[in-house]
């Protein structure tokens, strides 16, 4: 039998995904599922983004410029602008979603054996992009007591090794919703400066922001060598399926080194990148509407929560994700349970449990994160659901 690669037996599966088995099986049944477990919006693409696609007009579906369209870029930098980020087109590569701007950042920076700092709870995928990359995660604990606010800069100061070479941020950030303020931005600057590190920062969500500003790591003064950006249309733009990111940073050596794995991938999706140029001229307002959508849903949905017996859910800052602590012994068997034993009004809830999104063993274990992507009478609908399976759940806890 041929075997199976170390790396292959080390990529961790989706813990956002592993129970999708368990949720056709619900439906099958005839079980309705709300599924609050997955960061796919229902917000419609804008019809500008899709008629830009529906309209072009070429003879042939070539190959970009393995950067990226120039036009595109250059108008990423007009939106950059926006939002008082300063860069030039030559200092964004288009990549394909955000996932693989993550993925050439850890390849360029890092080489196999070295470490990369994360706040956990975090992004499930670092953890692939850190197989992939033959890197090494080491997660320092945010606590949902104090709503997942930064660890400490002392606490930073002991995970730090000769191995270390970068900190990854997500903001606002996923899975937690945290939105990091000033200060803690700041406070990572110095951090990374003394140690001479790279700060990686995942920016998926720039735009939905509900209590304070983003404070972008591209805002950040004197750090323009350490400094890298991940962004992606698939959130701002409920785009998820084109497949569009882009990883920008002013730090030439950097962008050459990426530049080879972007030419050895040839060029990022091209009708996805038309769909991302004409989001560029969405009006001003465009986000308005959406992210008063989004708030009304985290707000709904964090009241709900914390009106539950023995449930707590900070609010988030920002992003479309809560994670809340449950009286439960195992998030991941009760997210199990909820799809294979319960149902309420002929309907379930599909969460995503917690532990998926820790890097250290045994935690998580009574959180579950909720992404608040369904509109407002299907989140009283699960959260009705979610009740009554607290209600129920044989293995509770006090």
């Amino acid at each position: 039998m041929l075997s199976i690669s170390q790396r292959g037996q080390q990529m961790p599966s989706s813990p956002i995904r592993k129970l999708v088995p368990y949720a056709e099986a619900a439906k099958k049944r005839g079980t309705t599922v709300y599924h609050l477990n997955i960061g796919q919006p229902d917000i419609e693409t804008p019809k500008a983004i899709l008629d830009a696609v529906r309209n072009s007009d070429f003879k042939v579906l070539e190959y970009s410029h393995s950067a990226g369209n120039e036009s595109y870029r250059k108008k990423l930098v007009q939106y950059y602008k926006s939002v008082n980020i300063d860069v030039d087109f030559n200092q964004i590569i288009i990549t394909t979603g955000g996932s693989e701007a993550i993925l050439f950042a850890f390849m360029a920076c890092m080489d196999a054996g070295d470490e990369v700092i994360i706040p956990e709870p975090f992004y499930a995928n670092y953890n692939g992009f850190a197989v992939a990359a033959g890197v090494k995660v080491v997660p320092i604990t945010s606590h949902i007591e104090n709503g997942f606010a930064l660890p400490s800069i002392a606490e930073f100061e002991q995970k730090v090794t000769s191995k270390t070479k970068a900190i990854v941020i997500c903001n606002p950030n996923n899975p937690t919703g945290y939105l990091y303020t000033n200060d803690e931005m700041q406070a990572l600057k110095q951090l990374i400066l003394k140690h001479n590190l790279y700060l990686f920062s995942d920016e998926a969500y720039r735009e939905f922001c509900y209590e304070g500003n983003q404070i972008s790591a591209m805002h950040l003064t004197e750090v323009d060598d350490h400094v890298v950006m991940m962004d992606t249309i698939s959130k701002r733009y409920s785009a998820c399926g084109g497949r569009i990111g882009a990883l920008v940073t002013k730090n030439k050596a950097l962008l050459d080194a990426a530049m080879k794995f972007a030419q050895a991938r040839l060029s990022p999706p091209s009708f996805a990148q038309i769909a991302g140029e004409a989001a560029i001229d969405l009006p001003a307002n465009y986000f308005d509407t959406t992210k008063a959508e989004y708030q009304s849903r985290r707000d709904l949905i964090v009241k709900r929560l914390n009106q539950i017996e023995g449930v707590f859910c900070p609010n988030p800052g920002g992003a479309f994700y809560a994670i809340a602590k449950l009286p439960i012994d195992d998030s991941d068997a009760f997210c199990q349970w909820l799809l294979e034993s319960f149902s309420y009004n002929n309907a379930t809830v599909m969460l995503a449990p917690a532990t998926g999104f820790y890097g250290t063993a045994g935690l998580g274990k009574q959180e579950v994160r909720l992404a608040y992507v369904l509109n407002l009478e299907a989140i009283n609908a699960a959260m009705d659901c979610l009740e009554q399976a607290l209600q129920q759940y044989p293995n509770k806890t006090n």
